[in-house]
């Protein structure tokens, strides 16, 4: 009997997220990561986060039946800079234009602004993830784009982008790893002695006339997101210049994904002076924004690393992922995790040096690992 031939595909271009419909995108995911959900990737479109004049022009991967079903996507930007990406590209960017190449546009598969490893392919299958990655390289080369980027998969799809020739980028960042721990003492306690008494020093110092609110939900009032919105913007005029979500999206964020999140904010007397903000998933919590109005010691690394931790344990979760970069996040008993990223080059010899650049970048990477790995606060096991 011949076999029957598959069932047919369509692939195509999508104009944004909140264009597609939000059961059929949310049922490709398990919803354990909150930045590839409908919610989050459409607030984004919607405040004017990303889109016209932002650099950011979405444009999901989407694969459907003959019955215009979903199948797969993959959530996708045409990028004309490289600013919030958090794997920096902007030597490559520079490399490529010396040359007489415009690295500009190129295509980003990501969750903007969150560096956080997660699903970059939603897919059921993976024939479906092949169809995807090879949609990705075919847009590249039928538009003249200089690349594709796929940046923090989750490793688990990373052979996905590896059968398909991609290349290969890996990257470091700090998580405190939950080791069913039933109280942040019990934490302390694995640290070596002269670390658990600075930890300890610097909780009580933090918060020194200080009454810190945890809210989660409807908690979140108006004017706690009008709070958090002169935190951010102060962080962001520090960090990078001008900040990538506008005040519409906290309010979006507070409306569609208020359960989903946990805002600590810091008084002193009835006026905040600081706060961050993170987000529940399924297993993690992933602090994503802070910021201050005054100076405070110890008081960001109160808010977005040891709450956490102490939320983390509340909870049962079994990670807390504080961001991007951090080599002071060591010293908090966050430890040194690999991230990874895919990178499609469709110039050959452009390729060819971008792989060089990788294979110095990757033996370098591995030395800081192994040091960093060498130089974690705990104590030493008899």
């Amino acid at each position: 009997m011949a076999e029957a031939d598959p069932p047919a595909r369509t692939i195509s271009l999508g104009t944004g997220v909140a264009a597609i419909d939000a059961a059929a995108w949310d049922a490709l995911h398990d919803g354990g990561n909150p930045f590839v959900s409908h919610a989050f990737l459409s607030l984004l479109e919607e405040s004017g986060s990303v889109g016209p004049g932002t650099g950011w022009q979405a444009a999901p991967l989407l694969i459907e039946d003959a019955a215009g079903v979903l199948l797969a996507a993959a959530p996708a930007y045409l990028k004309s800079h490289s600013q919030g990406e958090y794997v920096f590209d902007q030597g490559w960017a520079d490399a490529w234009a010396r040359a007489g190449g415009s690295y500009y546009p190129k295509l980003q598969i990501a969750a903007p602004f969150t560096p956080v490893p997660g699903p970059r392919l939603l897919v059921q299958s993976e024939e479906d993830a092949a169809l995807l990655i090879r949609a990705a390289e075919a847009l590249v080369r039928q538009n003249g784009l200089s690349s594709a980027h796929a940046t923090f998969v989750a490793p688990d799809q990373m052979p996905l982008f590896e059968n398909a020739g991609w290349l290969v980028r890996r990257d470091i960042q700090f998580h405190f790893a939950n080791a069913n721990y039933a109280r942040f003492d019990e934490f302390l306690a694995t640290l070596t002695s002269a670390k658990g008494k600075q930890l300890r020093k610097e909780r009580a110092r933090a918060v020194e006339g200080l009454r810190i609110e945890e809210l989660t939900g409807a908690a979140i009032r108006p004017e706690h997101w009008d709070a958090m919105w002169l935190f951010y913007q102060d962080t962001g005029a520090r960090k990078w210049g001008r900040p990538y979500l506008t005040r519409a999206a906290f309010d979006l964020i507070g409306t569609r994904m208020a359960e989903q999140v946990i805002l600590l904010i810091a008084y002193d007397d009835d006026r905040p002076v600081a706060g961050a903000l993170h987000f529940l998933g399924a297993d993690t919590l992933y602090g994503r924004y802070w910021g201050c109005l005054t100076d405070i010691p110890y008081l960001h690394f109160e808010l977005c690393y040891y709450r956490a931790i102490d939320i983390a344990i509340a909870r049962g979760l079994r990670r807390v992922e504080a961001g991007a970069q951090g080599g002071h996040k060591l010293a908090r008993g966050y430890g040194p995790v690999a991230t990874w990223s895919a990178h499609f080059i469709a110039d050959p010899g452009f390729r060819r040096a971008v792989a060089d650049f990788l294979e110095q970048e990757r033996r370098a990477e591995e030395a800081e690992m192994q040091w960093l790995e060498g130089h974690m606060p705990f104590r030493r096991a008899d």
